[in-house]
C-alpha cells in the first residue's frame, strides 16, 4: 500500500522533474495537514465543478494559482490526496486543465512555430478537453460511480472505471505520454517515472464487464 509520505515525495519529485526539463512555468509545492495533501496556500477547488464555462473555470484556477504546476503551454496540473492515517487512502483528485485560449500563440507565434511541442495546440481542429482522475469510495455506486474513475471533459456522468487508484507518477506519465511527447522529444521516457502501483484493487465485478482502464 502506498503511504502518505510516498505520495508527497512523488508530488515533490514530479514538480521538480517538470522544472528540470523546462515544462513547468510556475509551480506550487504540496502542503500537508491532518492527512490532507493539498496545493500550497488556501485554494478552493470547487470552482472546477460549477456550472460555468470552461474558459471561466480555467481563468479562475490560473489567476488564483490553484495548481501544482502550470505547464509552458498554459495547462494546469492539480494533485490532491487525502489519508485518514499514514496508509489508508480516503480519496484523491488528479486533474489536467489545458489552456482554452491560444492568445499567447497569437502574440508570440514565432516562438511556437519553431517548437515541435506546440504543433498540436496551434491546429484549428484541436478541442480543449480537461481530464480528471478521482478516487472516492465513500460515494461508490456500482457502474454509476466507480470508486476509482476517469472523467473526460466536464461531463457530470462521465466516470470511466479504473481497476485501482493511481499514483502521481502514473498520472503525470499518462499526461506526458499522451499530450507532450513529440517525435524528437519523448518526455515520458526522459523522466521515466516509476510506475509501480501498490494501491489495492477496488473495481467491482460488474464494472469489469464494461469498458474500463487498468494498470498493474
Amino acid at each position: 500500500m502506498m503511504t502518505k509520505a510516498e505520495i508527497i515525495n512523488q508530488i515533490n519529485d514530479v514538480t521538480s522533474s517538470l522544472i528540470e526539463v523546462n515544462l513547468s512555468e510556475e509551480q506550487n509545492f504540496p502542503a500537508e495537514k491532518d492527512g490532507l495533501i493539498y496545493i500550497s496556500g488556501n485554494h478552493d477547488i470547487s470552482i472546477s465543478l460549477r456550472n460555468i464555462s470552461y474558459a471561466d473555470i480555467y481563468d479562475i484556477l490560473r489567476d488564483g494559482k490553484n495548481y501544482n504546476v502550470k505547464l509552458i503551454d498554459g495547462a494546469l496540473i492539480q494533485m490532491m490526496y487525502s489519508f485518514d492515517n499514514e496508509q489508508n487512502l480516503k480519496k484523491y483528485r488528479l486533474a489536467f486543465f489545458p489552456s482554452p485560449s491560444l492568445e499567447e500563440f497569437q502574440n508570440n507565434s514565432e516562438l511556437y512555430e519553431i517548437d515541435e511541442i506546440y504543433a498540436d495546440i496551434v491546429h484549428k481542429n484541436i478541442i480543449t478537453t480537461p481530464l480528471r482522475f478521482d478516487f472516492d469510495p465513500s460515494n461508490h455506486e456500482v457502474i454509476h460511480h466507480p470508486s476509482s474513475h476517469l472523467t473526460i471533459g466536464q461531463y457530470k456522468n462521465c466516470r470511466i472505471p479504473l481497476h485501482k487508484p493511481i499514483t502521481p507518477y502514473i498520472f503525470i506519465d499518462f499526461i506526458l505520454r499522451n499530450f507532450y511527447n513529440t517525435a524528437r522529444n519523448k518526455f515520458s521516457e526522459k523522466l521515466s517515472f516509476d510506475k509501480t502501483n501498490n494501491f489495492d484493487y477496488c473495481i467491482n465485478d460488474l464494472e469489469r464487464e464494461i469498458l474500463h482502464l487498468s494498470i498493474s
